[in-house]
């Protein structure tokens, strides 16, 4: 059969090694099979099946290092896990049979108690007793923090397949960003990386949940499932009639050929990769140093991610090799093989090497402060109306009387002509049209505090170059919210005095869980506003999915979604929130929204502020494109992130709730929450079209530093705090090589 595109050159530059037990697990892996059903009789494989994808071959490649009997229990994992696959689809995807897959999925967990001496179900199939046996084998040499990872991401690897499931039913292609999510769960590989884990070292618990360890983590899976996508597209798309690939997508969402949605998931595919290397060599020593980790854990840290980086070289070789692939003409495709061979000239060695220099240096050579003109504005999709507090008018006055008194107007960041542009109770009166006077205070004061921090963190701390004062702010911003009674520091800035008059307010009557939870998201946003300044300092274009991903986070979406959530009081079990479709509603929203806010700022970010955190720039430096081809393909990802919100709506959320038999008042509470959702869509856009803060005449005006009542003032840098007991890390400088402008005169900042 002819392949439908021709694999493109992958970037691999670590070669694969191959595990001296490897004939052993073959062995083992062959008989285990068989004594748990899963190769004659079972309907699903034969013998001549399992040996022909070589799945001791896949895991010898994949975990060079470890000894036989490991290699042998992580390839029995490895044929359970495809075998579910292959099994799932047989049984319940051909037949389209959602009913009996969800029963099928619901048992799997019973078969995972953190507690080996819990009582286990009988096995009624071969996926029910591969994972019984491999379970009572695997966890006793595990953490329960270890145990506890790995079930969730099994469980996600097995729930998942029914959204592949219900997609297939609908005919429906998920969007990019959709996709990228829900790959990583149904794909696997989170839960590849806990058996990397087991083959190398535990991750320390006090780092398992930080930034650096799930970016690894993540970009790992991403690269790994889009490598396998290139691969089995054929097989998927053309034979087995599915729709979750991820050239298949890309190849719908920009209408292309295949062979460009193919070179474009490589493009992807690398730029992960580069991620990975990135967070590996910067984040994780940072991290490190931070949470003052020993030896032995920076040791275990350090041996994970070489794990990871084995995973990858290996799973790359055997996809060359392993009959259930298309891989015609493929074998000679990656930088080693063809650095390695012989005949190759140092021409063509410095050909290839200035090649990968060049993709991995293009993040860095952004030229601040380019005139881009006034900023490009599409027909917005927006089913929902906008509706306005009453309220709104005393809510500006009272703003501005708190403000004064935060101190948010006097340390030079910002003065009452910028409060005033930026309207802030206008957003709020959008966002919640029936709150009262004392709720619209509140929220409106939520966001001038948390606007006010994200234009603080570039402007006093990016304009000193000074990583590590921030780190110090962002620390004291975190002792400012008190949980159980501990007592906060004396706020010594506006941010601190607005945080802590905030928090007292606002927590008076929760309880400590939802206060930590509140907590947790706004240390999310403020630990981003970190993470975003030490990109400006490496003068870096992110990623794109994760910058998609930080987005999120420095938007502050994780504290809305938390006021929303509280909102609608105890009726909805945490459970709905957690699940997948919920999860997705609330991300389809955040994408909107934040995509939104990046195309109305584009001319103040780029030519004003030297910003390079837009996802318009993030899509010019990823293919190369002008501002209006950027900005097409923005609009359309906005357009899909609405039609999958309301997909889920219509769809997803009527499901969820008739599988876990959800009570009425629940949802009710949950019609309110979509409800709360879709105010914020609303508002956010009426916000964005009325207020001065991105049009050009007010963006002129400021940068000339005039202001109507009064000469321009320098501001007054307050001074950067100290916290006991935190240690200060070294502030970033220039990446070698790497030109970084100088910095923007603060006075002029946007």
């Amino acid at each position: 059969m002819t392949q439908p595109f021709e694999l493109p050159r992958f970037y691999m530059p670590y070669p694969a090694r191959l595990n001296p037990h490897v004939d052993e697990a073959r062995a083992h892996s062959t008989e285990w099979a068989r004594a748990m059903g899963m190769l004659e009789g079972s309907g699903i494989w034969e013998q001549a099946d399992l040996e022909a994808h070589d799945y001791g071959l896949l895991c010898a490649y994949t975990h060079p290092d470890c000894d036989g009997p490991a290699l042998s229990l992580i390839t029995d994992w490895y044929v359970w896990v495809f075998f579910f696959d292959d099994h799932f689809l047989d049984m319940f995807k051909r037949t389209q049979d959602r009913a009996a897959g969800k029963a099928h999925l619901e048992r799997l967990p019973l078969f995972m108690p953190l507690d080996l001496s819990t009582a286990v179900p009988e096995p009624r199939n071969p996926v029910e007793a591969g994972l019984a046996d491999l379970w009572r084998r695997t966890v006793p040499a595990m953490s329960v923090d270890w145990r506890r990872r790995f079930a969730v991401a099994t469980e996600h690897l097995l729930n998942e397949s029914m959204w592949e499931l219900s997609n297939i039913n609908e005919g429906r292609i998920a969007n990019p960003v959709e996709y990228i999510e829900m790959r990583r769960k149904v794909g696997g590989a989170p839960w590849s990386a806990g058996l990397v884990e087991y083959a190398t070292a535990e991750v320390p618990a006090a780092v398992a949940g930080s930034r650096p360890l799930r970016v690894l983590m993540e970009t790992f899976s991403d690269a790994v499932h889009l490598r396998n996508d290139l691969f089995s597209y054929q097989r998927e798309v053309e034979d087995e009639g599915e729709n979750s690939n991820g050239v298949l997508v890309l190849e719908t969402f920009f209408g292309c050929t295949t062979q460009e949605a193919a070179d474009t998931v490589n493009d992807i595919l690398t730029s992960r990769l580069h991620q990975f290397e990135h967070t590996a060599l910067t984040e994780v020593p940072a991290l490190a140093l931070d949470k003052n980790l020993r030896p032995d854990e920076v040791a275990a840290v350090a041996a994970y991610t070489k794990g990871l980086q084995d995973w990858q070289s290996g799973g790359h070789e055997w996809h060359l090799r392993s009959s259930r692939y298309m891989n015609e003409g493929a074998a000679s495709t990656t930088p080693w093989e063809r650095l390695t061979r012989p005949g190759t000239s140092a021409a063509d060695v410095g050909a290839l090497l200035a090649t990968a220099a060049a993709e991995r240096l293009r993040a860095h050579t952004h030229v601040p402060y380019q005139k881009v003109g006034p900023s490009l504005l599409p027909d917005f999709p927006m089913p929902f109306p906008v509706e306005l507090s009453p309220h709104l008018d005393g809510a500006r006055e009272r703003l501005t009387d708190w403000s004064h008194r935060m101190g948010i107007l006097a340390e030079g960041v910002w003065d009452e002509d910028r409060l005033a542009a930026f309207d802030l109770p206008l957003c709020s009166a959008g966002l919640d049209p029936d709150a009262t006077p004392e709720e619209l205070d509140l929220s409106s004061q939520w966001l001038a505090w948390g606007t006010y921090g994200d234009d603080y963190y570039p402007l006093v701390h990016g304009h000193r170059r000074d990583l590590a004062a921030a780190r110090l702010t962002t620390a004291r911003l975190h002792a400012c919210m008190p949980v159980d009674g501990e007592e906060p520091p004396v706020p010594v800035n506006a941010m601190e005095r607005g945080l802590t008059d905030l928090w007292t307010r606002t927590t008076a009557a929760m309880t400590p869980d939802q206060r930590r939870t509140l907590r947790d998201a706004v240390d999310v946003m403020t630990e981003s506003w970190v993470w975003e300044l030490s990109n400006q300092l490496q003068n870096r274009i992110p990623d794109p999915v994760d910058y998609l991903e930080m987005r999120r986070a420095t938007f502050g979406s994780d504290l809305t979604l938390s006021l929303c959530r509280m909102g609608q009081g105890p009726a909805v079990p945490p459970e709905i929130y957690r699940s997948g479709p919920v999860r997705s509603l609330e991300n389809a929203a955040i994408d909107y929204a934040c995509l939104l806010n990046d195309v109305f700022s584009y001319q103040k970010e780029i030519e004003y502020e030297g910003e390079i955190h837009n996802a318009i720039l993030v899509v010019q430096n990823f293919f190369g494109c002008d501002y209006p081809t950027a900005l097409g393909v923005v609009h359309d990802l906005m357009t899909q992130r609405m039609q999958q919100f309301q997909h889920v709506v219509a769809h997803e959320l009527p499901l969820l709730y008739d599988d876990v038999d959800l009570s009425p008042e629940a949802r009710e509470a949950m019609r309110g929450y979509v409800a709360d959702l879709r105010n914020w869509l609303a508002g956010i856009l009426n916000w964005h079209r009325q207020v001065d803060r991105y049009k050009p005449a007010y963006l002129a005006r400021r940068a000339h530093g005039f202001l109507p009542d009064r000469p321009p003032a320098a501001p007054t840098l307050p001074a950067a705090p100290t916290l006991p007991g935190v240690t200060a890390l070294p502030a970033v400088t220039a990446l070698p090589g790497v030109p970084v402008p100088a910095a923007a005169p603060v006075p002029t900042a946007g």
